[in-house]
């Protein structure tokens, strides 16, 4: 999942329909919620504003840059199982052991996502989705490494609930997992870059190769709304009966092309959790690099994501062709 930022009204608009707000919904299969997710993308196919997410994290540059990105998304139903979701990333980039605020600030490529619902099953919590996501070349800046051709991912998403097991596990019923797998085909094989040998003055021409990107991860679930909802109620405090806690796993691998990128796996692990109000939901994770590849330190990302399929179902959470189905049950509700 890339993180964005999301211009213009739309941050008012959210505000003012909070107050609005009468419900949880989102990703509705079965007894099972499926709530937005900080590193990957969810299984569902929503209207939503995820504005803002804010991260915090080293690069695994050598020597590393500490990074802040301010970002946000847009995801608008086109029908019941169809949506188109926009988004951005303005970036900063600390100078390597420099002063606070010295460094490059720009926005990272615009990105378009089209989301599509194959199959949903009840019974089984179980939810399918394909998407193809485009990152478009020369609409950011490259001084913070936003590259100049377009980027295509064409990914898979899928959600499972445990829900269906026997009564002798009833504990782990609320235990829920998701994960998608795309594969990221840059437009263009390589970049050339021309110089002069500085010693012999003699013309140097230094190639870049693209790679081809296995985007993958997933994420471990359990859900308190699900425990007192369809398990169990311990009358525990409703504050205590809205959390999530997860861990997620972001994963990045070179497979193809890769001359001079080399094809080492980075990523982070993601454990925190998310806290499900009426009609928005808030997250907050550590992002734990796993070799130093993939950066230099703990860090950390918050989101603030509005549903507003809950929020307005008869406006701008409502599909713009077709109606919208009624959740399967009202569980996922409480």
């Amino acid at each position: 999942m890339s993180m964005r930022i999301l211009r213009a009204g739309l941050a008012g608009l959210a505000i003012i329909l909070v107050a609005l707000s009468e419900g949880v919904a989102h990703e509705i299969v079965g007894n099972r919620l499926f709530p937005a997710t900080l590193g990957i993308d969810d299984p569902g196919v929503n209207d939503e504003l995820s504005i803002p997410t804010v991260a915090a994290f080293g690069t695994g540059d050598d020597p590393s840059f500490r990074q802040r990105d301010i970002s946000g998304e847009f995801s608008k139903r086109i029908t019941e199982t169809f949506a188109v979701s926009l988004g951005v990333t303005h970036s900063h980039l600390g100078t390597p052991g420099g002063p606070t605020g010295m460094g490059a600030d720009g926005f990272q490529n615009l990105e378009t996502t089209f989301k599509y619902r194959l199959f949903k099953d009840p019974v089984h919590e179980f939810v399918m989705s394909v998407g193809l996501n485009i990152e478009w070349g020369r609409t950011g800046a490259q001084r913070i490494g936003a590259e100049p051709f377009n980027t295509t991912t064409p990914t898979l998403y899928f959600g499972k609930g445990f829900g269906d097991l026997p009564d002798t596990l009833s504990w782990i019923r609320p235990v829920a997992v998701t994960g998608q797998i795309g594969y990221a085909v840059p437009g263009r094989n390589s970049t050339a870059t021309f110089g002069v040998d500085p010693d012999s003055g003699n013309p140097i021409v230094d190639t870049e190769f693209h790679p081809h990107v296995l985007n993958w991860g997933g994420t471990v679930q359990y859900s308190m709304p699900y425990l007192k909802s369809a398990v169990i109620d311990l009358g525990l405090p409703d504050f205590i009966n809205r959390f999530i806690p997860l861990v997620e796993a972001t994963m990045r691998t070179p497979v193809a092309n890769t001359l001079t990128s080399g094809s080492v796996t980075t990523g982070t692990i993601n454990p925190g959790f998310l806290w499900i109000g009426k009609g928005f939901q808030i997250g907050v994770e550590a992002l734990i690099p796993i070799n130093r590849q993939s950066g230099t330190n703990v860090g950390v990302i918050g989101q603030l994501h509005f549903y507003l399929d809950d929020l307005d179902p008869h406006g701008i959470g409502r599909p713009m062709f077709g109606s919208t189905a009624s959740p399967a049950t009202p569980l996922a509700r409480n």
